[in-house]
């Protein structure tokens, strides 16, 4: 096996093809660490690890295994990813900073106890700068492939000593802050009666519509998947399988599949009031926010409500109990409760004050680290 990897440093951006430095906003505005391609002709693998920020800790964040049109595509991907989950680790107050990685293909047809055991090993170069998790193609099992060829790796099952699928604290994450939202938006948190449309029944979006039935919900839910949609009707018949639900009726559109569903015109057609979901970068550009505001709809950002599994693998690093997780993750609350006050009260939007208390945490750590710098 021949193994290659081609890391690129910020710090020459200037000095490299402008295919890469200047393609995207997310490395002029957004300068990450560090971005390293990795590439394993026997195994096909094709793969980008994106370092955002170690500030707070080494980067972690998911390997999301796609099969997306282009290279081009999945760069943007992980830029906005890795920067998102520097946002997620600080706002959930964990020790750890933002990173993620792609794997460039189709997981059905290409993934491979080979493959994945090329990863894990370019993931050990790294040096514990960057850990994996599971993301949109990988699940536990995987980790555990991963996990015999870099100790970086976290969310492998509690079988093979991780502390196991990250799904279900990452929707309990999504629940609690769907029920901050309801509370602002409607000045109750119950979301008994409400009708909920959930966008993408993988594991995160299954997970949340059993939570949102046992809370007395009314669940509409869709999937390109079927085998995932099958599941969900025979373990919640009670549950409407819709082609859509974006621009059904809804009192919560819960975008839990891939992001960029909410764009200037569907965030001006959309009948529901609240916005809550596991998806990754749910706006097309941050101005459709203000389309929705303007709309009298609350939105939740989504790294904070989506940050559930992160405070899990984080736990597993620390060796907290599961109890801990829990009462950490339904916490999320609480922070979300505090971002729409944040919002109100400084009259900004809610994505600018989850970047504020984001961003003064991530500024905080600096100047400690900057101060021990000085002082040694």
């Amino acid at each position: 096996m021949t193994l290659t990897a081609e890391p690129v440093n910020s710090v020459a951006t200037q000095e490299v093809s402008s295919e890469i430095f200047d393609r995207s906003d997310y490395l002029r505005e957004y300068p990450h660490e560090q971005i390293t391609f990795f590439q394993d002709p026997a195994s096909g693998l094709k793969a980008i690890v994106a370092i955002h920020s170690t500030t707070l800790g080494p980067a972690l964040g998911g390997t999301r295994f796609y099969p997306y049109a282009d290279e081009s595509s999945a760069v943007t991907d992980v830029l906005r990813l890795s920067r998102g989950m520097t946002y997620k680790a600080a706002v959930a107050g964990v020790d750890l900073g933002g990173g993620k990685a792609v794997i460039v293909g189709d997981p059905a047809s290409l993934k491979s106890e080979e493959l994945l055991s090329a990863y894990a090993k370019f993931v050990q170069t790294l040096g514990g700068r960057y850990i994996t998790a599971g993301d949109v193609g990988t699940n536990s099992n995987d980790l555990d492939v991963m996990g015999r060829h870099t100790e970086f790796v976290v969310g492998r099952n509690t079988e093979a000593g991780g502390s196991g699928d990250s799904a279900p604290m990452t929707a309990l994450g999504v629940f609690v802050s769907m029920r901050a939202a309801a509370q602002s938006h409607w000045g109750s948190a119950s979301l008994a009666g409400k009708t909920v449309g959930v966008e993408g029944t993988g594991k995160v979006g299954y997970e949340l519509i059993k939570l949102l039935v046992a809370e007395g919900a009314t669940v509409l839910a869709t999937d390109v998947y079927s085998p995932a949609l099958d599941r969900v009707k025979a373990d919640f018949p009670q549950v409407t399988v819709v082609g859509s639900v974006i621009d059904a009726e809804l009192d919560v559109y819960a975008p839990c599949a891939m992001g960029a569903t909410l764009s200037d015109v569907t965030a001006r057609s959309i009948t529901a009031e609240v916005v809550c979901g596991a998806a990754n970068n749910q706006l097309t550009v941050p101005a459709v926010e203000q389309v929705l505001r303007d709309r009298g709809i609350t939105w939740t950002p989504d790294y904070v409500a989506n940050g559930g599994g992160l405070i899990q693998v984080a736990g597993e690093l620390k060796g907290s109990s599961a109890a801990e997780v829990t009462a950490a993750v339904e916490k999320i609350f609480d922070t979300v409760a505090e971002i729409f006050t944040k919002a109100e009260s400084d009259s900004i939007l809610a994505g600018a004050a989850a970047d504020a208390v984001a961003e003064a945490r991530i500024a905080e750590a600096a100047r400690r680290a900057a101060n021990r710098g000085s002082a040694s």
